[in-house]
């Protein structure tokens, strides 16, 4: 579940992406044919009702609003599944509509349908972690690097997502590339204190479980730069939890991050 969510920032930050990186990335809401009567009448002031485009990020940002709040006062643990019609509240004075905050229209599911949440639990056993994965094709579009030198206690697969790297509290963290901060800040429950960096070509990384983050939204940054310090917030023991995904889906860190 807490993995989940960060799937939720992750797609926030790719409607950003999307304006600068490619144009081609699908919208995350499509239209449907079935709207709710409660949706089409939900125009008074306070509400929203989502619309063809619309992403949890895009809305919060037109009524000047930080998306964790937004998705805190409408329950949404998962982002993909915004519908057309769907009645969102924008402020904590203003009452669940009847029925929810969900319309009746069918979610639209922008994620893979193999992934679970997007990182086993801290305190899962490790079975033994593969080191190394073939490069990716697009691999070179982007000049990588490690975002911390520590040993890898979980690997990637359909389940984590990402990677998980040992390290000491305090450690620094450093941008894997140049980029954007998308999101910095604890608003994502079970991952800590995370950072989301926007790349070109579509790419987005993310650093959870940090004890100190250094830098803030919206800030530049260069590869190689401390962003952040390694802790263990949300999690049993210091580690840093990395996640590449390429226009909102997860790919192996390995098959990027330059040998090593």
């Amino acid at each position: 579940m807490a993995r989940t969510a960060l799937l939720l920032a992750v797609l926030l930050s790719a409607a950003v992406l999307s304006g600068c990186a490619s144009r081609s990335a699908r919208a995350p809401v499509a239209d449907h044919s079935n709207r709710s009567a409660s949706a089409a009448t939900a125009q008074a002031s306070g509400t929203y009702v989502v619309r063809a485009g619309d992403t949890l990020y895009k809305i919060a940002q037109s009524h000047g609003m930080e998306v964790s709040r937004l998705a805190q006062l409408n329950n949404i643990t998962d982002p993909t599944q915004l519908s057309i019609g769907q009645v969102l509240r924008l402020d904590g004075n203003t009452p669940m509509p009847a029925g929810g905050a969900t319309a009746t229209t069918s979610p639209v599911k922008t994620s893979p349908a193999s992934g679970g949440s997007a990182g086993a639990a801290a305190g899962e056993a490790a079975a033994p972690v593969s080191t190394s994965a073939s490069r990716a094709s697009d691999a070179g579009l982007i000049s990588w690097g490690w975002p911390s030198g520590g040993k890898i206690i979980q690997g990637f697969n359909s389940t984590t997502k990402g990677i998980d790297i040992e390290g000491a509290v305090g450690a620094p963290v450093t941008a894997a590339a140049d980029g954007k901060v998308m999101y910095a800040g604890n608003g994502v429950r079970g991952l800590g204190n995370l950072i989301l960096l926007g790349h070109s070509n579509g790419f987005i990384t993310a650093y959870a479980h940090n004890q100190s983050l250094l830098v803030k939204t919206g800030e530049t940054v260069k590869k190689g730069a401390k962003i952040a310090t390694l802790g263990q917030s949300d999690t049993t023991s210091p580690r840093l939890h990395f996640e590449i995904r390429r226009r909102g889906t997860p790919v192996n860190p390995l098959s990027y991050l330059p040998a090593r």
